[in-house]
């Protein structure tokens, strides 16, 4: 699964330990969901969705090899 979670923090101008910091996990997980290394729980999804106020599928999405 793919994300633009860099890009999407990039544009809140928030590092990854604060994104970490507001939806509760480490800095380790958003740096391995950064680098394609996790992916994240539905609901984990869903609560980043939220902060960057977009649907959750403007920030992860399939490829063809998923």
């Amino acid at each position: 699964m793919k994300n633009k979670l860099k890009i999407e923090r990039a544009i809140l101008n928030i590092t990854q330990s604060e994104l970490a910091d507001k939806i509760g996990v480490s800095r380790q997980t958003i740096n391995a969901m950064e680098s394609g290394k996790y992916v994240p729980s539905t609901v984990l999804a869903l609560k980043i969705a939220r902060l960057f106020q977009k649907p959750v599928e403007e920030i992860f999405f399939l490829e063809e090899s998923d």
